[in-house]
């Protein structure tokens, strides 16, 4: 936190996450009141998806080949714009729900130049030396919105959805702000013609490296498999019989778990087994999974929740070292974006295969079964990438973070 340029860019970070915390539930609230379908909520993360997917590759090529702060500081105008829109339609007493689908599309499209580009210039902030420690401290400071987002987000819903987009718009705005002052140092590289070769240049590196490769796809199919996130509105509303409070704090349960897990890493880096740790970590997300689709009590779905999103962490920590520690600075907006793709498949295509499962077999058999095809991911893909569930220590000596 001593470089100013990275702590200007967590607060930017943090304040954009709470935002789309903060919307995310209202979103899913007022979508679910308005039609009481969860395949309805499935649909808002395609809508987000389809965008996003159709992108991605395209915009790890712009992070690699234009200033990467200037890329953020769009990504965020145009967020505001979603929440801006999402506000009108509110006042407007719009029961039609194609606007809101709409605006999450348009939402989906500048996620999908933000992500990769967030995750390129985190190596452009601060010493390779502290790089262990800024991935830590970075998914602290998500978490923390996370965790705080849903639980305010709710809370504002007593007095509307209208209150918390315009909250959500003004966080938008405020991270825009802190992006504008962060100077970002990106190294001088030749950059070849933008090309359909030098576009898939992030698929063939993944490909090339068998032990990255398994890392990002093991964290795709065990998240949409595991989506139960997804369906949070249908469950705080029909299953656990709660408000849009009781919503908040169901979304904040994960959040928090991976908070704790992250602000330990951030003091105590992994430096060993890192491939048990990993398969052990998704492993604990499918049991947490079951947990929570079984659940009835309330308090019982906060702690499932909550130890879903601390094993989530250690998979999501492993991922991102291996993938920045593994790619030269000149390729790394691809790469980064290959493994967008794979991340946004396992949330937002896990999120409309989550409400598509529950219109298909009801809530819980949706869930239970979700958190069953985990396990089974993690059995197969330990037998399948041998070299990653040996794997000992990071590349490249990520683990001296602790500086």
């Amino acid at each position: 936190m001593r470089h100013r340029n990275f702590a200007l860019y967590l607060s930017a970070r943090l304040l954009g996450t709470l935002a789309v915390q903060m919307q995310n539930v209202a979103v899913g609230w007022q979508v679910y009141a308005m039609t009481g379908d969860p395949l309805d909520l499935g649909f808002i993360g395609l809508a987000q998806f389809a965008p996003f997917f159709l992108l991605v590759l395209v915009a790890g090529q712009a992070a690699d080949h234009f200033n990467r702060r200037a890329i953020i500081i769009v990504c965020h105008a145009v967020e505001l714009s979603c929440a801006s829109i999402l506000l009108g339609f509110t006042l407007g007493g719009f029961q039609a729900l194609w606007p809101v689908f709409a605006s999450l599309a348009l939402f989906g499209a500048a996620r999908a130049f933000r992500m990769p580009t967030s995750q390129a210039i985190l190596m452009n902030l601060v010493p390779l030396r502290n790089f262990g420690n800024a991935v830590a401290i970075s998914s602290s400071g998500f978490h923390v919105a996370v965790i705080v987002g849903p639980t305010v987000g709710g809370l504002l819903y007593l007095f509307g959805p209208a209150v918390v987009y315009a909250a959500a718009a003004t966080l938008f705005l405020l991270a825009m702000l802190l992006m504008g002052l962060t100077r970002v140092e990106q190294p001088a590289t030749r950059k070849p013609t933008p090309s359909w070769d030098t576009l898939l240049e992030g698929l063939r590196f993944v490909r090339s490296r068998p032990v990255v490769l398994g890392a990002i796809s093991l964290d795709l199919f065990a998240v949409l498999f595991g989506g139960a996130t997804a369906l949070l509105p249908a469950y705080a509303s029909d299953v656990l019989h709660v408000g849009p409070q009781g919503l908040g704090l169901l979304r904040t349960a994960p959040g928090l778990g991976a908070a704790a897990i992250s602000i330990l890493l951030a003091f105590k880096p992994m430096s060993r087994r890192v491939g048990y740790w990993m398969f052990g970590g998704v492993a604990v997300f499918g049991l947490a999974t079951v947990v929570f689709g079984l659940s009835e009590r309330f308090w019982l779905s906060l702690i499932a929740l909550f130890a879903l999103g601390a094993s989530d962490m250690i998979s999501v920590y492993v991922r991102h070292l291996l993938v920045q520690m593994e790619t030269p600075d000149a390729i790394r907006g691809r790469v980064s974006a290959v493994n967008a793709v794979f991340i946004g498949a396992s949330n937002e295509l896990g999120e409309f295969e989550s409400g598509v499962t529950a219109a298909w077999f009801g809530l819980v058999p949706a869930v239970v079964l979700g958190g069953v095809a985990t396990l089974l991911v993690t059995a197969t893909w330990m037998w399948r990438f041998p070299a990653l569930r040996r794997m000992d220590r990071f590349p490249g000596g990520a683990e001296t973070g602790k500086g």
